[in-house]
């Protein structure tokens, strides 16, 4: 099972392989419905952190096939 420290790590990947190659893209995370969470909070969790992962993913993967990307 993935540790908190897991799922932050890969966030942080998945964020800046966006920025990097998509910076299009990026600009419009903060439009997400799901926002970073914020570490100083309490109710942030792994079940939290993974759900954001998951849309990141999601997100990323619809943009490159609606673009014709690779």
């Amino acid at each position: 099972m993935e540790t908190e420290r897991d799922v932050h790590a890969a966030i942080l990947k998945i964020t800046m392989s966006i920025m990097e190659k998509y910076p299009e893209l990026y600009e419009k995370l903060g439009e997400m419905p799901v926002t970073v969470p914020d570490i100083g909070k309490p109710e942030i969790n792994i079940v939290s952190l993974q759900a954001y992962y998951d849309s990141l993913k999601s997100i990323l993967r619809n943009y490159v096939l609606e673009h014709n990307l690779s």
